[in-house]
């Protein structure tokens, strides 16, 4: 070996084959390929992303959404809602009156307000009902229609698609990380309507839309079932909305085509000449959660109302998928 060889194995320390120049395969434990008979290409295949890995990206954009300001703003005006919703029945009956002279036994959101005073449980129907038809609706259009837009018009979108991600695993972070925000904005109502009852109205058994008293324990438990069939309900409009994120870039437009959807149907809805549609249009069964408040409980239109917001995250989410998989990403 000479001088110039010594030099080069002391600055590398990998002994250079004398002929070829080439490091061995011995000192660099990386196997030849004639050996082998293995392409090259194989080995710069980057390793498939495990379950943990899909359940951290999942976990990452949960995380992201919620620590948005607007997201935070979103969800205190919802948290609001019960509140003053409270404070206003508190205040007109503190007379010792009647709350407008509702219709107390039928099942539509107003016939709960006169039954806030003898039971503050009833606070928490009466908040999902009031916030059900547009508030909700709109919260979660504002963020299923910023999910794909909204990071295409950041910039950052490209940088989120790179390897191990792929499309269809960040389409499915973003679908359940929407979903999930179903359940906790619904939540967020329930949990401040139950704290507000608690706090300004007695408590005690639970007179349900049959006339059957119920233990409050029960009612509770009921209350946790409306907010899930409520939460069940919002899955439709949400995916709708996801679909809509992946038409464009620009995540304001996603977003205000997303809640005049949501504006629209419902317009539509209370339009007796187009009866024929109604049973189609995302939120028509919406109040139906008011079904689970009777004993026995009426589960045709719950059926109904599961039946349709499934149909639509199988339509919608496969033309989001269909749309996100072969869109040209140039943001």
């Amino acid at each position: 070996m000479s001088r110039a060889d010594e030099a080069r194995t002391a600055d590398t320390g990998v002994p250079e084959t004398a002929d070829t120049g080439v490091p061995e395969t011995a000192d660099t434990g990386v196997p030849e390929t004639a050996h082998t008979g293995a392409p090259a290409d194989r080995a710069a295949k980057p390793p498939r992303p495990s379950p943990l890995w899909a359940l951290a990206l999942f976990r990452s954009e949960l995380t992201t959404t919620l620590r948005r300001w607007r997201t935070l703003a979103l969800l205190g005006v919802l948290a609001l809602i019960p509140i003053l919703i409270g404070v206003a029945v508190k205040i007109e009956t503190s007379d010792g009156g009647s709350f407008g002279g509702g219709r107390g036994g039928e099942g539509s959101g107003p016939a709960f307000f006169p039954q806030i005073t003898n039971n503050g449980i009833f606070l928490v129907f009466a908040s999902l009902a009031a916030t059900l038809p547009v508030f909700l609706p709109m919260v979660i259009g504002v963020i299923a229609g910023d999910a794909i837009a909204g990071e295409a018009g950041s910039g950052t979108l490209r940088y989120l698609l790179v390897a191990p991600a792929g499309r269809t695993r960040l389409l499915l972070a973003k679908f359940t990380t929407t979903m999930a925000f179903c359940l906790i904005a619904t939540l967020v109502v329930a949990l401040s309507s139950l704290v507000t009852g608690v706090l300004l109205f007695p408590l005690g058994d639970v007179t349900l839309i049959s006339g059957i008293t119920v233990s409050f324990e029960e009612a509770l438990l009921r209350a946790l079932g409306v907010a899930a069939l409520v939460a069940l309900s919002l899955v439709g409009i949400a995916t709708v909305g996801l679909f809509i994120s992946t038409l464009t870039n620009s995540g304001i437009a996603a977003m205000a085509t997303t809640v005049g959807l949501v504006v629209t149907a419902q317009i539509l809805d209370t339009i007796p000449q187009l009866h024929a549609i109604h049973p189609y249009l995302f939120p028509h069964y919406w109040l139906s959660f008011a079904d689970l408040l009777r004993e026995p409980v009426y589960w045709d239109e719950l059926v109904k109302n599961l039946g349709l917001q499934g149909l639509y995250v199988a339509v919608f989410g496969s033309a989001a998928w269909a749309r996100f998989t072969a869109k040209d990403i140039t943001a």
